[in-house]
């Protein structure tokens, strides 16, 4: 099985072998690369790295140091994609980011996790599933998207969350487990309209 195959494979949900050799390669690489990025401060060289590490970018995605990733080829992000420092995301599964994200500093998204039976965990048995992220949607510091949640458009999650289930378009949304508080409705708008309005 290749790497390719093997991330097929993953992407079905079945438990795989998280220390066959093909993954630690993979990861190896993709730590390499990551330090590259982190460490690059000329923006157009480093966007053309961050190209090389996602599976796919829309325009101007942006990442600050210390970015990390488990694989970098599941990650798919639209344009305008901004990570604020110390972001981990480990992309097991497919992770699936809109336009016009912001995730606040320490966010970290994980497809991935370790099965539960001690003997099948100490032999490298894990499971993935898939995140998605909506269009325009903020992650607050701190916050924590755990493997299979879907987060709609519009949303905001509140600092120090912990997302374990889906959160639906234009709300906030926050707290340890996540919880949606309330909408958000025009009542929010202050009349901002850019760099003009002081």
């Amino acid at each position: 099985m290749n790497l390719d195959e093997k991330f097929q494979y993953m992407s079905t949900g079945r438990p795989y072998d998280d220390l066959d050799q093909l993954l630690v390669d993979a990861r190896a690489k993709s730590t390499e690369l990551t330090t590259k990025i982190n460490n690059e401060s000329n923006e157009a060289k480093k966007e053309k790295l961050v190209r090389q590490l996602f599976g796919e970018a829309g325009k101007a995605p942006f990442v600050n140091p210390n970015f990390r990733c488990e694989f970098g080829r599941n990650i798919f992000v639209g344009d305008d994609f901004y990570a604020n420092y110390d972001c981990v995301i480990l992309d097991g599964a497919k992770v699936t980011i809109g336009n016009k994200v912001l995730f606040g500093p320490k966010v970290g998204l994980y497809t991935s996790n370790h099965l539960f039976d001690a003997k099948e965990r100490e032999i490298g048995g894990c499971i993935a599933k898939p995140i998605s992220i909506g269009n325009r949607t903020w992650l607050a510091a701190n916050v924590t998207v755990l493997p299979g949640v879907i987060i709609g458009n519009d949303v905001i999650i509140g600092a120090g969350s912990v997302v374990t289930h889906d959160i639906p378009d234009k709300v906030i949304a926050a707290g340890n487990p996540c919880k949606v508080i309330r909408p958000i409705t025009d009542d929010d708008k202050t009349g901002f309209v850019g760099h003009d309005f002081i």
